[in-house]
């Protein structure tokens, strides 16, 4: 359960039953299902005397913007579908693998085109501000945009390390002058040295199960 939540289960369910003892009407928020990462549906449930059934108001949805990376499994096969025409054709466009566009999705932003990090990193692919600009990007949340964008960085940048994943990734994540800091290699922060072999290891499970 999130602290985000107004009523436990087990507190709306005690509650429900109080007030069909009671013959008073009662309303409770029940969480009942997560059906996007980060989103939840709230449903308001009342045990009215008048009437033998429950009456529902409309459900509230709930969005939790989730961070950049968080080290918990970020695969996500349902939200994965809903993007794949999208990314294979952007793939296709700037000459990239869909797999690795498609791990790099995965590991920024667990497929959530609202997802902004505590740095200001936004969209599918967490653009920072200056980057968005500097590739055209005029709504980062716009998951097209954000994707284009995101995919002409790791193009160029795929292509400034020689198709090196590995750099082209610790880039992608820490920023070309801290490659280039540590000669041309990983930079020793531990969320870059998480992030490369996460994204990796994303990307071989693509490459297998497509």
């Amino acid at each position: 359960m999130k602290a985000w939540e107004r009523i436990p289960i087990l507190s709306a369910v005690t509650l429900i039953a109080a007030g069909v003892l009671s013959m008073q009407p009662v309303w409770a928020d029940v969480l009942i299902s997560t059906p996007n990462a980060g989103t939840a549906n709230v449903i308001n449930i009342q045990i009215n005397s008048d009437h033998a059934a429950m009456n529902l108001k409309p459900a509230t949805q709930i969005v939790v913007v989730p961070q950049a990376y968080t080290g918990k499994p970020l695969y996500h096969i349902a939200d994965k579908i809903l993007y794949d025409r999208m990314v294979n054709k952007i793939a296709l466009t700037y000459g990239l693998e869909s797999e690795l566009l498609h791990a790099v999705i995965s590991v920024e932003s667990r497929y959530s085109p609202k997802a902004v990090s505590k740095a200001g990193a936004i969209g599918l692919m967490q653009l920072m501000p200056d980057t968005a600009k500097r590739y055209g990007v005029v709504d980062p949340l716009d998951p097209l945009q954000n994707l284009r964008g995101g995919a002409r960085y790791l193009r160029y940048l795929l292509k400034k390390y020689n198709n090196d994943r590995h750099l082209a990734l610790a880039a992608y994540n820490a920023g070309e002058a801290s490659v280039a800091k540590y000669g041309n290699q990983i930079p020793p922060y531990p969320e870059t040295t998480n992030y490369v072999p996460r994204v990796m290891g994303y990307y071989r499970k693509y490459l297998v199960k497509g």
